[in-house]
């Protein structure tokens, strides 16, 4: 899991889109960036020190430096002076704006990189704050496999050989998509989305025991294959054990927790005869049915109810 990265990586990912130059090029860049927020420091600049955010980008845009402008040079450098000896990984300037000399003097003395974009502060915001979202995103290595099923992301995890690989290659011969074997390294976006993708070395490529190592993508060609999806419901096969109780009705859940977001889980018990692809697909459309406000189980149940209601009223009303 990525926790933070050197500014060096930021300069590096980022200095072509958003036009970057380093104004105190002796500065290192080895400090580290933790936070993928990115703020402006208009209030600080305004004598309000109250509250300072720690660990964030820095972004003057063209109302910082006017603002800064319209100040005694004095009180100005002071309130710039403040802002630079708080935890800031780095300081940008949006809009290739004149930099204030006190600025990058107080870059150097406390040793900020200082950078001058060409982009404008909105772009700047635009394109740096999802590259930091995600390359600073909580993130786990999980072993299973990942397809992509009428539009729902299906985990299939299991104990090593059960069939996970197999199920979804034969899912991906029907028309769906593989997203991951093996490794799924799965990624929490914002509060409750879990993205997934294969292993960097992986390349939609399957290990099919008896056959081997198969490449998906040259096998069934480009359709079958998707770069990353979303994980909806996690499909746990396990072999079929006699002794323990599975659902039969759909109305009780079970759930599992992966990196703090909680997802649906559906256990299938594997059985000679039991055709997994198929329960599978409808797995994926139940879930589809769900999302749309069409609960089965639960109409069902409530139908059945319903209909035993006038026997129910009939002994309530016998006394014999």
């Amino acid at each position: 899991m990525v926790t933070s990265i050197p500014v060096a990586d930021l300069l590096d990912a980022k200095r072509d889109s958003l036009r970057l130059q380093i104004l105190n090029p002796d500065c290192p860049l080895t400090g580290l960036i933790s936070d993928p927020d990115v703020a402006n420091p208009g209030l600080a600049l305004a004598g309000y020190t109250q509250r300072f955010p720690q660990g964030r980008i820095q972004v003057f845009g063209e109302t910082e430096i006017t603002f800064l402008a319209s100040l005694d040079p004095e009180v100005a450098a002071e309130r710039v002076n403040y802002v630079l000896s708080q935890d800031v990984p780095a300081v940008l300037v949006s809009k290739g704006q004149e930099v204030p000399e006190y600025l990058i003097e107080a870059a150097r003395a406390h040793s900020r990189p200082l950078f001058l974009s060409q982009a404008t502060t909105k772009e700047v915001f635009r394109k740096l704050k999802p590259f930091l979202e995600r390359v600073l995103a909580p993130s786990k290595s999980l072993h299973g496999s990942l397809a992509d099923v009428y539009g729902v992301g299906l985990l299939f995890i299991g104990e090593s050989g059960i069939g996970k690989s197999e199920c979804v290659l034969d899912l991906v011969e029907r028309g769906h998509r593989l997203v991951a074997d093996d490794i799924v390294v799965a990624t929490r976006r914002g509060n409750d989305i879990l993205m997934g993708v294969g292993h960097e070395h992986s390349h939609h490529h399957m290990e099919i025991r008896g056959v081997g190592i198969v490449d998906v993508r040259a096998l069934f060609g480009v359709r079958a294959i998707r770069q990353q999806k979303r994980i909806e419901v996690v499909v746990q096969l396990e072999a079929w054990d006699e002794h323990s109780e599975y659902d039969r009705t759909g109305l009780s859940r079970e759930e599992t927790e992966i990196l703090g977001v909680t997802l649906p889980k559906v256990r299938i018990p594997l059985n000679p005869g039991k055709n997994i692809t198929v329960i599978s697909e409808v797995v994926a459309m139940n879930h589809l049915l769900k999302y749309s406000g069409v609960d089965s189980a639960q109409l069902f149940h409530e139908r059945l109810r319903e209909s035993m209601r006038p026997v129910r009223e009939y002994l309530e009303q016998d006394y014999e």
